[in-house]
């Protein structure tokens, strides 16, 4: 078994659960009855949390692959 699969399959069940915290977020709203909408101060909370997540995943898959 390769040394990386343990490391993959934590992240593909992190993933999982994030997808299914987004999804019940999203069905507890509906449910409420309310829209589902982005305001600029999201972008503001969310852009620093995501962008430096998906560099920091980025750069550890191509520096594993050289």
């Amino acid at each position: 078994m390769n040394d990386n699969s343990v490391f993959v399959i934590f992240i593909v069940f992190g993933c999982m659960w994030l997808l299914m915290g987004v999804g019940g977020v999203i069905a507890l709203m509906k449910m409420d009855g309310q829209e589902i909408r982005f305001s600029k101060t999201a972008l503001v909370v969310v852009i620093p949390i995501i962008v430096p997540i998906i560099v920091t995943l980025t750069y550890a898959a191509i520096r594993g692959t050289f």
